[in-house]
């Protein structure tokens, strides 16, 4: 179905939304109809950021917004579902699209397959309709859905379009880029040179399988790495968490602008807690480029003054190999908690590969590794 179509039975004018995939289309779509623009579109931190966003729209306006994600983020929305949304509370209607990503039957990544099996279910328990959006789905049919979709909605309640794989769209073609040149994949091949045998925990998306192809490359074993494939936001808790108790080796982590844009209060945790082995390395595209490379609002962050703020001592931006070896270098020897936000390019090979270890055999590996 052409994801115009959607759109227009559904007849909302604001949508926010975290990208996906899955939802491809719809995300190219909004870019290239709005773009960026405070009356219609919002790309907002986290899924429950949508929601809040979307709620403060209704109670401005009284018309239904649309919250977009994908199936991975419903654990963000549960709370304000139950606790702002709901009929018992302040009765806010909302329409969410959601990826469906793991779907039963369907090959995906490992964490997406538990998600998957609950993505359905976990609408409903929360007392939302829901509706699920195939290749073959017509549009009469989804003009009968939206039309018991409308009676939930006016009635203070919410309702879910669960889109498959290849359900949706779009003809156009949105290219994103930056003016930035160095490449991701590049750029975690320096520091696994400079970190040597100490551990780096990676975050969610391409850098994770970037940090896998470099180590297969090298002839290096996996055990220095543990690949958070999955907890979109959450790597640098994991690395914190890993430095606390291992106080004496370097702990390395490797995380993306949208990750850190998602749990950003991570950091106050992390400035507060100081630990002197951590080297926060953050990969800066301003885009969530593993799911398409829609924007983020990372390229216009002082996330150097952010992080200073929230405690780290140690901070730097690079937008050079020079001068990243060097900040490297530096935050090995160094003793006190360092950040490095380094300037990168969108973009990745083509042939990038998926890791080919099973993430339980990850864990293993990594916490004998540690021990």
């Amino acid at each position: 179905m052409k994801v115009e179509k959607l759109l227009e039975i559904i007849e909302a004018d604001f949508y926010t939304g975290v990208p996906d995939s899955q939802l491809k289309a719809l995300c190219d779509y909004l870019m290239n109809t709005y773009g960026i623009d405070q009356q219609h579109h919002i790309i907002a931190a986290n899924e429950g950021n949508c929601v809040g966003l979307a709620a403060g729209y209704h109670l401005a306006t009284g018309r239904v917004p649309v919250v977009y994600m994908q199936n991975s983020g419903e654990g963000n929305v549960i709370n304000p579902l139950a606790s702002l949304l709901n009929d018992k509370v302040y009765a806010i209607p909302m329409i969410f699209i959601i990826g469906w990503r793991g779907e039963p039957g369907i090959h995906d990544e490992p964490q997406h397959i538990y998600q998957g099996e609950v993505t359905v279910k976990l609408m409903e328990d929360m007392d939302v309709k829901t509706f699920i959006i195939g290749k073959e789905t017509t549009e009469d049919e989804l003009k009968a859905a939206m039309e018991i979709f409308r009676a939930f909605l006016k009635n203070g309640k919410q309702a879910a379009f669960i889109v498959r794989k290849g359900a949706l769209k779009y003809d156009e073609k949105v290219v994103y880029k930056n003016d930035n040149t160095m490449m991701r994949e590049e750029i975690i091949q320096h520091i696994v040179q400079v970190a040597g045998d100490e551990p780096i925990v990676s975050t969610t998306g391409k850098a994770s399988r970037e940090l896998f192809e470099t180590r297969v490359a090298n002839g290096q074993s996996h055990q220095y790495d543990f690949l958070t494939v999955g907890s979109m936001g959450h790597s640098s808790s994991i690395a914190l968490g890993v430095a606390l108790n291992k106080p004496d080796r370097k702990i390395w982590c490797i995380d993306g602008d949208g990750a850190v844009l998602m749990h950003m209060g991570s950091m106050a945790v992390i400035g507060a807690n100081a630990p002197k082995n951590l080297v926060h390395i953050v990969i800066n595209n301003g885009a969530h480029e593993t799911v398409g490379g829609m924007p983020t609002v990372a390229s216009n962050m002082d996330i150097v003054g952010i992080a200073k703020a929230c405690g780290y001592l140690n901070a730097v931006s690079v937008d050079n190999f020079m001068d990243l070896d060097n900040q490297l270098i530096d935050a090995k020897a160094r003793e006190g908690l360092s950040l490095i936000e380094v300037k990168c390019s969108i973009g990745a090979r083509l042939d990038l590969g998926r890791p080919t270890t099973a993430a339980s055999e990850n864990k293993k590996i990594f916490m004998n590794y540690i021990k």
